[in-house]
């Protein structure tokens, strides 16, 4: 501290010409961000204000109220659905208490394995920060739990709370867009206001829950992305793409209804489809909405090994190993594997070396390629090339800390990526052609016990159907 303070009175001070004018850079330079966010802001404000044609909302109540009306009434002939295997935890308290593996153990096979891990931190949050007390706003559950967007938020608050407020997601997003006939970039931020802005227009205040859940399933089942089913649609007479095919057709026919069509200019109207990508009159309504221009996903190479072990009555092991617990994949379980550059010429060498990690020595010339596997992430396509490695008749010793031994029986009930699946049917596909020229098959293969893999799988296989007209006692099959 003594020098610190010797050193500061060891500076001079510098003239006060000097001093005015470096406070006057430091005043301009801090000056001009700031003016330029407020110009963005400025500009960001004057988008969202801009003139909308009533083509593209909701102005009469009317067609609000029937909008209401014929999607709630069609809603109560579908099926619902009812808790399976997901009340394994049936409250906050026990699924904060559950382990990191347990939950991806359940969620494996669905994809966007974050989701889970978010979904058990939100659990915790509640229980142990704030006294068990589930917010119940769509904006306190955005701003207090973890991984809880817009979306997110507005589908708890309205079902669980009954908040009166809309919600959009990927289905709600393309029913608005083809209901108000909104044919720019759906990503847009005008576009993602206005589309917000019809939700909470819609969205019945004696039943908001109930309602976003049908405008949900309208746009999964009815309103689908490329073959949609018009003519089941409760909300069909409102649809301003329907009636623009309507017209498509009835042009050529003399006395054609006038059908309404936006009053502004197209160049001018910030929500019609643009002028460099018009209608497409073989596309019918799925001109809307427009798919924003995505990047590819980014490609990465990968070298990974089944290395297999002989084990005990349950058959012969194979190693996993647990992936670091942030990131992709985070905390599941993997065949012991290396990241590659695209013309990785050494792929023995480094999985060797990463492979003795876990196992200790081994002989390289044992290692058996199998061929490659490609799995596409929602932002990356990562090809494995795969690798299979069978060890000698000692039986498998205890592993190492991250890494476990488990039959193909437990395999299958592990916390793995169904990328991991893909690469053990390749290794199972393989084995069990190697074993059909042996004496030994039945030794060789424990195919007796094989369950088909059912892959990648779908968040309703975790729940039972529900039909209106069942027995409250009855379970549906």
């Amino acid at each position: 501290m003594k020098k610190l303070r010797a050193s500061v009175r060891s500076h001079k001070k510098p003239p006060a010409t000097h001093k005015r004018r470096e406070k006057c850079a430091v005043t301009s330079s801090q000056a001009r961000p700031s003016g330029l966010d407020g110009l963005a802001k400025q500009k960001r404000e004057e988008l969202l204000q801009a003139p909308i044609s009533p083509y593209h909302l909701f102005s009469d109540m009317a067609d609000v109220t029937a909008f209401r009306r014929d999607l709630l009434s069609w809603q109560k002939k579908r099926p619902t659905w009812t808790g399976g295997p997901m009340l394994k935890w049936p409250t906050l308290q026990d699924l904060a208490t559950a382990s990191l593996e347990e939950v991806n153990q359940l969620w494996s096979g669905l994809g966007y394995y974050s989701r889970g891990r978010r979904l058990q931190e939100g659990a915790r949050k509640v229980v142990e920060e704030l006294g068990s007390h589930m917010p119940r706003t769509a904006e306190t559950l955005q701003q207090l739990l973890p991984g809880v967007g817009r979306y997110t938020a507005g589908a708890i608050a309205s079902i669980a709370f009954d908040q009166v407020t809309g919600v959009v997601d990927g289905n709600v997003l393309r029913v608005l867009c083809r209901v108000r006939a909104i044919g720019a970039d759906p990503t847009s931020t005008l576009v993602s206001h206005h589309l917000w802005n019809l939700a909470q227009r819609l969205v019945d205040p004696a039943r908001p829950g109930d309602f976003n859940q049908a405008a949900m399933e309208l746009g999964a089942t009815v309103c689908t992305p490329q073959r949609p089913l018009c003519s089941h649609c409760p909300v069909q007479s409102l649809c301003r793409a329907h009636q623009r095919v309507e017209r498509e057709q009835l042009s050529a026919l003399p006395g054609s209804p006038d059908i309404e069509e936006c009053v502004l200019n197209t160049r001018q109207c910030q929500l019609c489809l643009p002028s460099t990508n018009p209608w497409d009159p073989t596309m019918g309504v799925t001109n809307f909405p427009r798919k924003a221009s995505r990047r590819p996903p980014r490609e990465e190479y990968s070298a990974t090994c089944v290395v297999e072990q002989p084990g005990a009555i349950g058959g012969p092991l194979i190693l996993l190993v647990q992936r670091p617990n942030s990131g992709l994949l985070a905390g599941l379980w993997e065949f012991p594997s290396v990241t590659l550059e695209p013309s990785e010429q050494h792929q023995h060498k480094a999985l060797l070396q990463e492979l003795q990690h876990w196992s200790g020595p081994l002989p390289a010339t044992h290692l058996q390629h199998l061929g490659e596997v490609i799995h596409i992430f929602s932002h990356i396509k990562l090809t494995y090339q795969v690798y299979s490695l069978a060890l000698g008749q000692t039986p498998a010793s205890t592993a190492p800390p991250g890494a476990r031994w488990l039959t193909w029986e437990e395999f299958r009930n592990a916390a793995v990526s169904t990328a991991m699946k893909k690469v053990f049917r390749m290794y199972e596909d393989h084995r069990r052609e190697t074993c059909k020229g042996s004496k030994r098959s039945r030794v060789c293969t424990p195919s007796s016990r094989k369950k088909p893999s059912r892959g990648q799988q779908v968040l309703d296989h975790f729940f039972q159907r529900h039909s209106p007209t069942d027995k409250p006692n009855s379970t549906t099959q």
